[in-house]
């Protein structure tokens, strides 16, 4: 497979630790044309774009800004959610260690298109290795006039401050993500309001993933429209894959949209671990739903994996051999959710407890027809009542599961 750098084209080309060597590829020139074609335009070429969060939301971005936009209020605040906390992805972690000035570009360019005057990125604590990286590139972005006062003589005032998280997994939720920016709990809250009306601080807020804000100054540069030449739909351009598990070559890859998992697997992760049987693949991290080896021919596109009952979601996909069985690999997601339910709401909190219980007893071959019945019913509870996404997704493993394996279900007895 042909090789793509379009996200990573900057990786190894510069030195991350100084601005004046960005500059000299090119650096703050998004910005400088930003500026130029004005924030209406910017928002316009991010729609053309179709570009979805890269979080896993997949929420239109050009939409997303032009709303923040029109939002009515003072001192706008945009959010960089660093926290990638779903297992499986570490397409973030690249994007942060290989290019931090193209990130802070590009929160700057978002600052200027919605009106915002503060940024805050919100990292991992497990990334606190990398804080150093960014602290720095935000203090040369201040002292050569990128960040501060009357940014390129245009009036326009922005700063940027980094947080990092305690490490739980609910912080990757926009709310909990913003009350712990607050130095409250990190527990999600009911919407309305809506964040970009009123978000951290009571301010309004516009909140993306790294992968999101990171295309934006490569998209403005992009004037031949190489990003937009690959269509798939609503598939456009490329996407960073972080591929684990039981493979030869583990690692993030840019691919383009349209190319088969199996080239993702097989050709850019180095296939299977001494060319074993697939026993399943986990697409999108933690709370995404898994496939067969059937799946292997399917485009990664949004459309085709939605259509083949998967989801990109946060780009992670996850391959387990045979060696591992598919009610082992449930009983360890499942252990992964108990423990990190923040635990606000019932759903979540009980939900994922007597699930985690019940995959015990059919681990012992003590479950009965009656425990995966109240199983499906308690999965099927929390995807519908549960506070955030956390508990809304939480199952999606387990009810893929019993689509795609529903021998593992088959249990004697009622009682």
């Amino acid at each position: 497979m042909e090789k793509i750098e379009f996200l990573t084209k900057n990786f190894g080309k510069y030195d991350v630790k100084s601005i004046s060597d960005y500059k000299r590829i090119g650096g703050f020139t998004a910005l400088e044309k930003a500026v130029e074609m004005g924030a209406e335009s910017v928002c316009a070429l991010l729609a053309e774009a179709k570009i979805r969060g890269r979080g896993g939301a997949e929420y239109d971005v050009g939409r997303k800004w032009s709303q923040a936009r029109e939002v009515v209020g003072d001192n706008k605040i945009i959010i960089c959610n660093a926290d990638e906390g779903e297992t499986t992805t570490f397409k973030d972690r690249e994007l942060i260690k290989n290019d931090p000035f193209n990130l802070i570009e590009a929160m700057i360019i978002a600052g200027y298109v919605i009106g915002a005057t503060e940024g805050f990125i919100y990292m991992r604590a497990e990334y606190a290795c990398y804080r150093p990286i960014l602290l720095n590139a935000i203090a040369e972005a201040k002292e050569y006039g990128y960040l501060g006062d009357n940014i390129l003589n245009t009036g326009f005032n922005f700063n940027i401050k980094l947080y990092s998280g305690a490490g739980a997994y609910v912080c990757g939720e926009g709310t909990a993500l913003i009350r712990s920016i607050e130095g409250k709990a990190g527990r999600p809250r009911m919407k309305p309001p809506f964040i970009k009306q009123s978000g951290a601080f009571a301010r309004p807020t516009c909140l993306n993933n790294v992968e999101s804000l990171s295309i934006v100054p490569h998209l403005i540069l992009d004037d031949k429209k190489v990003y937009m030449s690959n269509v798939h739909d609503i598939s456009v351009g490329t996407k960073l894959v972080s591929v684990a598990g039981n493979v030869n070559n583990p690692g993030v890859f840019e691919i383009p949209f349209g190319v088969a998992v199996r080239e993702i697997i097989y050709d850019l992760a180095g296939g299977v671990q001494g060319n074993r049987k697939i026993s399943l693949i986990q697409f999108g991290g933690a709370s995404g739903k898994i496939a067969t080896d059937a799946i292997l021919d399917t485009p990664y596109t949004y459309q085709d994996l939605r259509a083949a009952g998967v989801m990109v979601g946060s780009g992670g996909i996850l391959v387990i051999d045979e060696r591992t069985s598919v009610l082992d690999f449930l009983r360890m997601n499942q252990d992964f959710f108990h423990e990190e339910s923040c635990g606000q709401c019932t759903p979540c909190r009980e939900g994922n407890l007597h699930i985690k219980i019940i995959l015990e007893k059919l681990a012992k071959g003590e479950a009965t027809q009656k425990d995966v019945e109240m199983m499906k019913k308690i999965a099927r509870v929390m995807s519908m009542s549960s506070l955030c996404g956390l508990g809304e997704t939480a199952q999606n493993t387990l009810m893929s599961a019993m689509k795609l394996f529903p021998e593992i279900f088959e249990v004697g007895g009622d009682d």
